[in-house]
C-alpha cells in the first residue's frame, strides 16, 4: 500500500475520531445530562488543559524513550477505553475527569499524527511540504464526514457516539502500530520549558509581539465557544421548531463550518501578503463578531435560517485568520532562536489558556442568561459578539505594525 495513502488514513481516522463527538458533546449534555451552563463550560476547559503540557510531555517520550507511531497507537486505545466508559456516565463529576482523562491521551496526539506523517515522508524521499498539505486536508474531511455520520445515524442526542468514537479510536491505535518505525532523535535535547515555548516569554520585551501574544490568548477565549454552545443553541429550537433542518440536523448545519474553513484557508496567502497580519486578525475579530451577532438573530426557518448558513460560512474566516495567519506572523517575525519555541507559546496561549478561559467564562455568562424553563440566546450570543468586537477595536489602537509583503514568506498549506 502506497505510504502516502496510508498516511492518509492515519490523519482522516485522527480527526475523524474528534468530529464524532466534539461538535455535539454540548447539545448531548445540555439535552439528556441536564447539566447547566456553567458545568457544560468546565468540560470544554478540559480541552484547554489537555493542550497545556500534555502535547510537551508526549513529544519528550517520543523523541527519547518510545517510537512516536507506538506511543500514537497507545494513546488511541488507552483513549479508546475512557471514551468507552464516559458513554455510561450520567453525573458531572465524573464525566468531568473521565473526559479529561481522555483528553490529555487525545490532544497530544494531534501533534504526534504530524510528527508521524512527517517523519515517514522524510524516510521515503518526499518534500514534506508538498506531501503532506494533501494528506493533512482529509483530516479535515475526515472531521467532517464523522459529524455527518453521528447526524445521520440520530446520535447527536445519543451516548452512542461516544461508543462509535471508542471504536474507531481502537481501530486507529491498533493500525498505527502497522505503520513505519519512527526512530527516537538522538540529537535534539530540549527541555520542558522549551518544548512548552516558555523560553519565548523574552519575546515579550518587543511591544509588538507582546501585544500580539496578548490578543492571541484573548482571541483563543473564543475558539471554543462555537464547540460549547452552536449544538445546544440548535437544540434549544426543539420545541418550537422540532421538524426543522436546523434542529434534526444540526452537526450538518454546523459543518458548514469546518467546510468553510477549508475554503477560507486558500485565501490566507493572498490576504497576507495584500494587507499583512493586522489587516487579517482584525478581519478575524469581525469575522468572530459577526458569526457570534448571527447566532444572535438567526432561527430555524426563513431569514433566520439564512443568517445561521452566513455564520456557519464566516466561521472559516475567523477561524483561518487567527490560528494559521498567526502562526505565520510568529514564523516570519522571530528569529532562529525562538522560532520553534515561540510557536509553542502560540499554541500554549491559544489552545490551552484561551480555550480554559472561554470554557469556563462562557458557562458563567450562559448560566447569568438562563431561568428555569429557558435560555436567552439572544443576549448570550450578542455578548460575545461584543466581546469580539472590543478585541478588534482596541488591538486596531495598540497593534503597532507596518506591512511588508516582501516579509511574507509564500507557504503552501
Amino acid at each position: 500500500m502506497n505510504i502516502k495513502f496510508r498516511l492518509t488514513i492515519l490523519n482522516f481516522l485522527e480527526f475523524f475520531v474528534f468530529g464524532a463527538w466534539l461538535i455535539s458533546l454540548g447539545g448531548y449534555l445540555g439535552g439528556q445530562l441536564h447539566f447547566s451552563g456553567a458545568q457544560i463550560g468546565k468540560i470544554f476547559m478540559t480541552l484547554g488543559i489537555g493542550s497545556i503540557i500534555m502535547p510537551a510531555i508526549v513529544g519528550i517520550i517520543a523523541d527519547k524513550y518510545l517510537n512516536a507511531q507506538k506511543l500514537f497507537g497507545i494513546l488511541h486505545i488507552l483513549g479508546a477505553i475512557f471514551m468507552f466508559y464516559l458513554a455510561s456516565i450520567h453525573d458531572y463529576d465524573t464525566f468531568f475527569w473521565v473526559i479529561l482523562g481522555y483528553l490529555l491521551l487525545y490532544m497530544p496526539s494531534i501533534g504526534l499524527a504530524n510528527a508521524v506523517s512527517y517523519s515517514i515522508l522524510e524516510d521515503n524521499n518526499y518534500d514534506v511540504i508538498k506531501a503532506f498539505p494533501p494528506i493533512r486536508v482529509w483530516g479535515t474531511i475526515g472531521f467532517i464526514i464523522a459529524m455527518w455520520t453521528v447526524d445521520f445515524l440520530g446520535w447527536t442526542q445519543s451516548a452512542n457516539q461516544f461508543y462509535f468514537t471508542a471504536g474507531i479510536s481502537l481501530v486507529l491505535g491498533i493500525y498505527s502500530f502497522t505503520l513505519p518505525n519512527v526512530p527516537l532523535t538522538e540529537s535534539e535535547n530540549k527541555s520542558l520549558s522549551e518544548r512548552l515555548g516558555l523560553d519565548a516569554f523574552a519575546l515579550f520585551k518587543d511591544y509588538k509581539m507582546a501585544i500580539f501574544f496578548i490578543f492571541s490568548m484573548l482571541l483563543g477565549v473564543v475558539l471554543q465557544i462555537s464547540n460549547a454552545w452552536a449544538s445546544e443553541f440548535l437544540r434549544s429550537f426543539s420545541d418550537g421548531f422540532p421538524d426543522s433542518f436546523a434542529v434534526k440536523h444540526s452537526n450538518i448545519l454546523i459543518s458548514l463550518s469546518q467546510i468553510s474553513e477549508t475554503v477560507f484557508i486558500l485565501t490566507i496567502p493572498f490576504f497576507l501578503k495584500r494587507f499583512g497580519i493586522k489587516a487579517v486578525m482584525l478581519l478575524s475579530m469581525l469575522a468572530w463578531f459577526l458569526r457570534f451577532a448571527l447566532f444572535g438573530i438567526g432561527s430555524p426557518e426563513g431569514i433566520g435560517l439564512g443568517y445561521l448558513v452566513v455564520s456557519m460560512i464566516v466561521y472559516g474566516m475567523a477561524f483561518d485568520f487567527f490560528n494559521i495567519s498567526g502562526s505565520l506572523f510568529v514564523e516570519t517575525e522571530t528569529d532562529n532562536k525562538f522560532r520553534s519555541s515561540a510557536q509553542g507559546l502560540f499554541i500554549l496561549l491559544t489552545n490551552g489558556v484561551g480555550a480554559l478561559i472561554g470554557g469556563y467564562t462562557s458557562g458563567l455568562i450562559v448560566d447569568y442568561f438562563t431561568t428555569e424553563t429557558s435560555r436567552n440566546w439572544t443576549s448570550i450570543w450578542l455578548v460575545f459578539a461584543v466581546y469580539a468586537l472590543i478585541l478588534a477595536v482596541v488591538f486596531a489602537i495598540l497593534f503597532k505594525y507596518k506591512h511588508n509583503p516582501d516579509t511574507i514568506k509564500e507557504i503552501a498549506h
